[in-house]
């Protein structure tokens, strides 16, 4: 019995070296945590004033996309690219957000665009796209990050 009581015993006191764990650095918590986010997607969406109200994330995004389409359409409108180019329905335009809530509009043509005087058209977009109303940035973990995304603006022909 005394033998098994010492044999015990010394397990133990050997034993409590594999129990202890060692705290993780504070360099190392933080490579787990920017391992563990997923940079591709944001937490909030870029929002505007009309769309603050909603609750539900789905409903506030399709939200900002219809605003923002609809607002792009309006502006380009009241322009002459559907008499200038009336074979010209849709265009694809490359909305960037900046952290700063400053917005940038590029159009993107496809490689085979020679029909079409792209540079007349970036400028008419440029000079119409001006003055749009006050976008709130996307949001990830709570600081204001760099979007980007492509829309497809319909031309209206009248």
């Amino acid at each position: 019995m005394k033998k098994a009581l010492a044999l015990l015993l010394l397990t133990f006191s050997f034993s409590c070296q594999y129990l202890e764990k060692k705290a993780p650095s504070e360099q190392e918590l933080l490579n787990q945590q920017i391992k563990e986010i997923n940079w591709k997607e944001v937490d909030e969406y870029p929002s505007v004033a009309d769309c603050e109200k909603l609750t539900d994330a789905a409903q506030r995004k399709q939200c900002f996309f219809d605003f923002l389409t609809a607002t792009i359409e309006q502006k380009l409108a009241i322009d002459t690219l559907a008499t200038m180019f009336p074979k010209l329905d849709t265009i694809e335009v490359r909305v960037t957000i900046l952290p700063d809530a400053t917005l940038e509009f590029n159009p993107e043509f496809p490689k085979d665009s020679v029909a079409y005087d792209t540079i007349k058209i970036d400028s008419i977009l440029r000079a119409r796209l001006i003055g749009f109303p006050k976008v709130n940035p996307a949001l990830k973990r709570g600081i204001p990050v760099k979007t980007q995304f492509v829309l497809p603006v319909i031309i209206k022909q009248e």
